[in-house]
């Protein structure tokens, strides 16, 4: 599934206590306090997917690949290859960093995250997914600490470009379909629309 979300910040298993959703352990990821986000139209989602907290909103492109995965770090690893796939389509040179550690799991442009990365797995089957910023607001980010990385510099393709995408998320969603598709060794079976919520 690929799809927007509406102004959210979702909390993974790391940013929890003993694995409880409901109990944070890092109030300092999100050191505005949640009255400060929720005045701004952002709700705050615990969720069972590794990682931290992070921010969706629109103009941000959300991948959802239910599917199996046996081993956990290939199927990160294959992610991350398909979005830096799909970004060089746009001239955009973008690499992995998970070398440097869990925290740096996802895909980057030098020193800028452009796309994070969480999953959960169970019975060999692996949900949630990865958020690639594309001409969504950057902003929200700067009121947290994102995937629990202080000082971490969040960018977009629309700003690594210096302009919106052509063709826009629409277009960027057809790309990393083709993309992560290709990383699997699968050809794209069926038509597809962008879920707006």
């Amino acid at each position: 599934m690929l799809l927007e979300h509406p102004p959210v910040y979702t909390r993974g298993r790391r940013s929890t206590l003993k694995g409880t959703a409901d109990r944070p352990a890092r109030d300092g990821e999100l050191p505005l306090g949640e009255d400060f986000y929720r005045s701004h139209g952002i709700e705050i989602v615990p969720t069972d997917r590794g990682g931290r907290v992070t921010y969706h909103g629109p103009g941000q492109l959300v991948g959802y690949p239910i599917m199996r995965a046996s081993d956990v770090g290939v199927h990160l690893r294959t992610m991350e290859a398909a979005i830096v796939a799909a970004l060089a389509d746009y001239g955009i040179e973008a690499r992995s960093r998970w070398e440097e550690g869990i925290d740096y799991t996802g895909v980057w442009v030098q020193d800028r995250k452009i796309a994070s990365i969480g999953v959960h797995l169970s019975r060999g089957v692996s949900t949630h997914g990865f958020a690639v910023n594309v001409t969504n607001d950057l902003e929200p980010f700067s009121w947290i600490v994102p995937c629990g990385l202080e000082g971490v510099a969040m960018t977009s393709l629309e700003h690594e470009l210096g302009h919106e995408p052509e063709g826009g998320i629409d277009t960027f969603a057809e790309l990393m379909a083709q993309r992560f598709c290709e990383a699997h060794d699968r050809e794209p079976a069926l038509a597809y629309s962008l879920w707006h919520r």
